[in-house]
């Protein structure tokens, strides 16, 4: 027994720990060519999702909207998908009982995961291309949000569908209350979901920032993973945050790259599957609370703005507003890590003393 615990340990922090250097090795390859094509956003001018001008963040942002390449997410996506598929082929090319060990792909915990990740990559690699190129309408380039939000629901209904007919899931875990049974409304809260954390991607937008944010949130989950003995899928949290904190190693000031949207969707479709995989979604909004705060204050201005004719904010999302009253970018990135560090950890332990 405590063999195995020992052995499942190693697992979980052994793959983190390749998808990390792997992650460091690639680097150099994947810049080279972002750099060598100019993988970046020609005119800094950017619209709110309403429309409307944007003077304050094209003023704080013009530099590094047009010196730094975009899709910087590919490394993260990537090299999960990479570790992935080279654990999974290792015991069938050396049938030794430890490569069989790692392997962490399997039908019940991480297929799905992977499968979502590199879906929501693709429609993020796509806005980014447009992004590039200057096609599309959405913020001066890129797929518009109707377009967006329906590429999204559709990756949301082949998960929904997955969970509610593959696997029989019809409920949520309630802490402190149980399962809260929905039936086949379970499809409709699964897709609501997705669509709640994917409006949290917009938090990208300062060096570090999403990195860092999304490093905890993803630890977070694969600590309730492992204490419920979903192994497999807590290896998947463990080297998703490895390849985040590859990275990272690259996307703190100054940046070498953005995460951008092939990054942020990859991540935010593959966070909603991983939530419902634990049971742990009731506590989704503590763990990712900055995302919560994010996407709130979007709303909010945006709200404000139609109904009111003023902004609450001098720039939404929020961290552009800190960054507008004249806090360095290293300041808010920071402090919001702290936050993400703290409502993670309080989220897990919510989640693990409401099953263990």
């Amino acid at each position: 027994m405590q063999q195995d615990l020992i052995l499942n340990v190693y697992k979980v922090l052994g793959l983190g720990g390749v998808a990390f250097f792997l992650g460091v090795a690639m680097t150099p390859i994947l810049t080279h060519y972002l750099y060598k094509y100019k993988m970046w956003r020609k005119d800094a001018r950017i619209m709110a999702p309403d429309g409307s001008l944007t003077p304050i963040f094209n003023q704080l942002h013009k530099e590094r909207e047009t010196k730094a390449p975009r899709m910087g997410g590919v490394l993260i996506w990537a090299t999960t998908a990479i570790v992935a598929l080279l654990f999974w082929a290792l015991p069938k090319i050396f049938p030794d009982p430890l490569f069989q060990k790692l392997n962490f792909l399997s039908r019940d915990q991480t297929w799905v995961p992977l499968g979502i990740l590199l879906a929501g990559a693709a429609v993020g690699l796509l806005d980014d291309f447009l992004v590039v190129f200057g096609r599309g309408t959405y913020r001066g380039g890129g797929l518009t949000f109707t377009r967006r939000i329906s590429l999204i629901t559709l990756i949301a209904a082949a998960g929904a569908y997955w969970f509610y007919f593959k696997l029989g899931k019809d409920f949520v875990f309630i802490p402190g209350f149980g399962d809260f049974y929905l039936g086949a409304a379970f499809v409709l809260f699964f897709i609501l979901v997705m669509w709640a954390t994917f409006s949290g991607g917009v938090i990208d937008g300062l060096d570090g920032l999403a990195g860092g944010v999304f490093a905890s949130i993803f630890a977070a989950y694969g600590g309730i993973a492992f204490f419920q003995n979903q192994i497999n899928l807590a290896a998947f949290c463990s080297v998703i945050v490895g390849a985040i904190l590859a990275f990272l190693w690259f996307n703190i000031p100054p940046a070498r790259f953005y995460m951008s949207e092939t990054g942020i969707m990859a991540l935010t479709t593959a966070l909603t599957t991983v939530a419902f995989l634990t049971n742990a979604v009731a506590v989704l909004p503590v763990i990712a609370f900055p995302l919560v705060l994010e996407s709130l204050s979007v709303i909010i201005q945006l709200s404000a703005k139609r109904f009111f004719g003023k902004k609450v904010f001098l720039v939404a999302p929020i961290h552009h507003h800190f960054e507008a009253l004249g806090w360095p970018a290293e300041k808010i990135t920071m402090r919001f890590w702290v936050l993400s560090a703290v409502f993670a950890i309080i989220g897990v332990i919510v989640q693990l003393v409401s099953v263990l």
